[in-house]
């Protein structure tokens, strides 16, 4: 499971693994950074490729984001919109299962109170996938509890024996397309 905490500046990205019995394993975590005075169009640039080597690298079975809410500041909206659907982009094209969640169903999920502050949520995460120190910044525990929160709320993928994923297929059908040009 890959998640993905969308901001212009800094963006969260957690891989978890979890089993049936919703136990959570840490895989890989990091904040994807990008400088505020840079152009608009580098900066997404930038992280896109920055997302696009995680889900290559570690091929996830399934893709969450956390879903852009409501705020004042219009211009916060537009820039995580903007990087969210990059990453939607990026999640779709390689034929992964993808889920959305308010900050409040994390919250929620992870914490058991849905209005939780990023201290909490951090503290769970920790917990949850047994770590010896919080990851930080509060973007990298932020990710990690998107991951964590659409596996427990969607079930583990559970392919056939034997056969690949709907993901898996997409991926070597799209590696075969590009090895053939």
């Amino acid at each position: 499971m890959l998640g993905v905490d969308p901001g212009l500046t800094r963006c969260g990205v957690g891989v978890v693994d979890v089993a049936a019995d919703r136990t959570a394993r840490l895989v890989h975590v990091e904040v994807i950074r990008t400088p505020p005075e840079q152009a608009l169009e580098l900066r997404l640039l930038a992280l896109g490729r920055g997302i696009a080597a995680l889900l290559d690298e570690h091929r996830p079975e399934a893709f969450a984001l956390e879903r852009v809410f409501a705020q004042h500041n219009v211009r916060t909206v537009m820039g995580i919109a903007q990087i969210s659907g990059i990453a939607l982009h990026l999640a779709a094209e390689r034929g992964l299962r993808v889920g959305l969640h308010t900050p409040s169903e994390v919250k929620a999920a992870i914490t058991g109170y849905g209005a939780a502050d990023k201290r909490q949520v951090t503290a769970m995460v920790t917990r949850v996938l047994g770590l010896d120190e919080p990851p930080k910044p509060a973007d990298a525990a932020d990710a990690l509890a998107i991951a964590i929160c659409h596996a427990w709320r969607s079930g583990p993928v559970a392919p056939v024996v034997g056969s690949l994923t709907p993901a898996q297929q997409a991926w070597r059908d799209a590696e075969a397309r590009t090895a053939r040009r």
